[in-house]
């Protein structure tokens, strides 16, 4: 198991240097989707993501391997709760074989993964709240969507200087450049 890295610190100083993760899931007339999405701190992106039709460690892994693929980090600390997906051998193999650091918050303290919670309460508000969907399908293309055009591109976010994610972290890429 692993001990609490961030202790309720939801910042980070550079890209890739945190990530929260967490499972969400939600109803359609088909039967429940699951989400499992991967936060970088730094700028608030969504660096990983995986649906399912179940909640297992292969949805938490999957997230993760989207998340490595996108971003190659290594050192990184990969925040959770203590979900079964999160603590389990496959998750934890991934972790240890790209180099990245486990952490997790106390046993039955929502608030230890707070800003992760705080992206679930924005899709439920944003996309969830606003139409039910009829398929798994329906509503995995409008979670991606909501994600890839809205949040990343559109949502302006207070922390990073009324900037989207897409504008910051393009803007500090530019600034260690030079």
């Amino acid at each position: 198991m692993h001990e609490d890295l961030v202790d309720r610190q939801f910042t980070a100083k550079a890209p890739n240097a945190v990530w929260l993760t967490d499972n969400t899931e939600h109803p359609t007339s088909e039967g429940k989707l699951y989400l499992c999405a991967i936060k970088d701190l730094h700028s608030g992106r969504i660096v990983g993501y995986s649906m399912d039709a179940r909640m297992t460690a292969s949805l938490a892994v999957t997230a993760l391997r989207n998340a490595i693929a996108l971003r190659g980090p290594a050192g990184t600390i990969v925040h959770s709760d203590r979900g079964r997906q999160f603590r389990s051998t496959a998750f934890v193999t991934a972790l240890k074989n790209h180099g990245l650091i486990g952490s997790m918050g106390r046993v039955g303290a929502c608030r230890d993964n707070a800003a992760m919670e705080s992206f679930f309460a924005l899709l439920q508000r944003n996309v969830l709240d606003r139409q039910s969907r009829a398929t798994r399908e329906d509503l995995r293309l409008a979670i991606i969507t909501w994600i890839e055009r809205t949040y990343h591109r559109r949502r302006r976010q207070r922390r990073l200087g009324r900037l989207t994610p897409i504008e910051f972290e393009t803007l500090t890429q530019a600034a260690h450049a030079a």
